[in-house]
């Protein structure tokens, strides 16, 4: 019996991290605003000036170090620090969730 609840409580430790890589549908929700300039091909934002990333299917650790890094001010970007100023750890994990989620073809 002690063995099962020992094998029981590793198993629900295993399960932890699957369920801290966010929620792709919450982060559908808050992403709303981020395709306006990442869902369009090739679009380019008036300043700085640059070519918006296409960020569909980017790596969910990438984009989760990104907006925090845009949050804390080590990136810089106005409408970037602007927007990821407004995420909580669970959204960014929400919107990183969303993101990976996109093929080359959704995005």
């Amino acid at each position: 019996m002690l063995t099962r609840l020992l094998l029981i409580a590793v198993m629900a430790g295993l399960a932890q991290p699957v369920l801290a890589e966010g929620d792709p549908d919450r982060g559908r929700v808050i992403a709303f605003t981020c395709m306006g300039c990442h869902g369009i091909p090739y679009y380019q934002n008036v300043y700085p000036t640059y070519t918006v990333p296409k960020i569909g299917g980017q790596t969910h650790g990438y984009i989760v170090s990104s907006l925090k890094a845009y949050r804390s001010g080590e990136r810089r970007h106005p409408t970037m620090q602007a927007q990821a100023n407004t995420l909580s750890d669970q959204d960014i994990q929400d919107v990183a969730a969303y993101f990976v989620s996109l093929t080359e073809e959704r995005s």
